[in-house]
């Protein structure tokens, strides 16, 4: 089979937008998925270490899903397979991030120390056992 090439005019009136039929929008992000090398270390650390509730899989899976505590927050999938480095960055707001931080020093990681940020924020980054990027922020009253 022949791979055809479409001219970006031919595309321009597929994508079109008709806003007079209904105002489009983005609700939430449902999911968020990350693939990992070792399912068991991963889901013991956003089970265990963070607190997320497991709600599908588990360490032995090769899929799990995981939320953290707001019944209305995205779901992270976790997914066995080779990982992707320098992806972006996962945000979790906590209540306290340097409460946050020291639980995490004190449970053998290694987080960047708590900063604030211009946009309102105080926050720290660190890396979960496959690398992934994550960032635990709190607005600032």
């Amino acid at each position: 089979m022949e791979h055809v090439q479409s001219s970006p005019d031919a595309l321009q009136g597929k994508f079109d937008v008709h806003c007079w039929r209904m105002a489009l929008s983005i609700e939430k992000i449902s999911a968020i998925t990350f693939r990992v090398l070792n399912m068991q270390a991963s889901v013991q650390f956003y089970r265990n270490v963070l607190g997320m509730e497991l709600l599908y899989g588990g360490e032995q899976a090769s899929f799990s899903s995981l939320r953290a505590n707001d019944s209305e927050s995205a779901i992270l999938n976790l997914e066995q397979g080779d990982t992707v480095s320098r992806w972006g960055r996962l945000i979790f707001h906590v209540t306290d991030v340097d409460a946050f931080w020291t639980h995490l020093k004190e449970t053998g990681f290694n987080p960047e120390i708590p900063r604030d940020a211009s946009w309102g924020e105080r926050y720290f980054h660190m890396l979960d056992p496959d690398g992934h990027e994550l960032s635990f922020a709190q607005p600032k009253q």
